[in-house]
């Protein structure tokens, strides 16, 4: 499928009020199934205070990044290719329908009134009776599809250690001691909140910046640091009632003087989740990029990957869609997908992107690395070629470019 291409006419009509002005955009549609998503506009020296976006005379929520000068909307494909900026003579009032809201420590991220997406990062403490050393902070649970299925899982009895999505890794090495940041029974390791840089709210989007500590519990008399995280979670609007996007970006550094070593193995650090006790191996399905299934993704390769199952009602199905960008560590990447007869045979589901599947990662010094994964979670099905429309808008973001007069 040949890229849609976002080619912006930036052309200024001055009216007959010398005040008023309009900048006008195009999106020029190529070949191949579009889908909705956000796109974004360089602002430059507009005044983000006093613009307002249409498309023909449908005024168009936006959000701004005041760091990045962009303007981002919500291109909805039923919509025109046609975007104008217009300068207003008073601040533009927008409404924000997605917000960020901390309470009892947690982070909700909200679609009007509807949770979504909550990230923990007060300290988590497992059932009662069960060992403190498997409590924890700095995980994402729980998912909620639109119709308010939970899709995640914390602290099942059979892997106290399971957190909803997080990402620590596994079987690292630092100079010749082995630290396991995944299986907090062992008291190797753990990864924890730290703090909020920071938290959005918006018109199309709602998000957070939150710095988490992976630390190494093997150095007495303290724990030491042995990477920095700074996670970013974004939730987007997808102009439809039955599905949304989650951008999920992991980057990190270890100030560590000799680095740190991510061996090879089948689990750690990537996007890693557990799903929801309901599903099991009669009602969860699984499809990826290169046409694996549930019985033989594990241990290959994808770009994407559908995880869905029987919706809590009975009557219908939804799910995540795992998308993989071209940017990451051993892209098509590695996963680790439970087999079938698992859990005693029941058959649980539990899925990760993992980049050291089957190489071992030398993390360096001074320097950064970035991980970055996007999902987008459904109700009812997503098909195939909506998966690779998906991807293809993730891996390659259409461009927007100024045409000179």
């Amino acid at each position: 499928m040949k890229n849609i291409l976002l080619i912006v006419a930036f052309i200024v009509l001055i009216s007959c009020n010398e005040d008023q002005k309009k900048y006008q955009y195009k999106i020029q549609e190529g070949s191949g199934l579009l889908t909705n998503g956000p796109l974004s506009i360089d602002l430059g020296e507009l005044d983000s205070e006093t613009i307002a976006l249409f498309n023909g005379d449908e005024i168009v929520p936006f959000d701004v990044d005041p760091v990045a000068k962009k303007l981002w909307f919500i291109h909805n494909t039923d919509r025109t290719g046609d975007y104008t900026i217009k300068i207003q003579s008073a601040p533009s009032t927008v409404s924000k329908t997605y917000s960020a809201v901390k309470k009892d420590g947690d982070l909700v991220l909200k679609r009007d009134k509807s949770s979504l997406v909550g990230y923990r990062y007060g300290m988590h403490y497992p059932p009662k009776g069960v060992d403190s050393i498997f409590k924890k902070s700095g995980f994402i649970h729980p998912i909620i599809t639109p119709k308010g299925d939970t899709l995640t899982r914390i602290n099942p009895p059979d892997h106290w250690h399971h957190y909803g999505i997080w990402g620590p890794w596994t079987h690292t090495r630092i100079d010749t001691t082995r630290v396991d940041f995944w299986n907090l029974g062992d008291g190797q390791g753990t990864v924890l909140f730290k703090e909020f840089q920071s938290t959005t709210n918006g018109a199309v989007s709602a998000g957070f910046n939150a710095v988490q500590e992976h630390l190494d519990y093997k150095t007495h008399p303290q724990p030491q640091v042995a990477l920095n995280e700074n996670l970013q979670v974004k939730l987007w609007d997808l102009g439809r009632e039955d599905r949304y996007m989650l951008d999920y970006t992991s980057t990190f550094t270890t100030p560590l003087e000799d680095g740190i070593l991510f061996e090879a193995y089948r689990y750690g650090g990537g996007l890693g989740m557990r799903f929801t006790e309901r599903w099991h191996k009669d009602n969860c399905q699984v499809l990826t990029s290169e046409g694996e299934d549930r019985l033989t993704a594990d241990g290959t390769n994808a770009k994407w990957a559908i995880v869905s199952g029987a919706s809590s009602d009975g009557k219908g199905t939804n799910g995540i869609l795992f998308l993989s960008n071209p940017n990451n560590r051993m892209h098509p990447e590695p996963m680790r997908v439970w087999p079938i007869d698992g859990n005693g045979g029941r058959g649980d589901m539990f899925f990760e992107f993992c980049p050291i599947r089957h190489e071992e990662w030398q993390i360096e010094p001074n320097k950064t690395y970035e991980l970055k994964y996007r999902m987008i979670v459904f109700e009812g099905t997503l098909s195939k070629e909506e998966a690779e429309a998906y991807w293809q808008s993730f891996a390659q973001p259409n461009q927007v470019q100024p045409i000179a007069n």
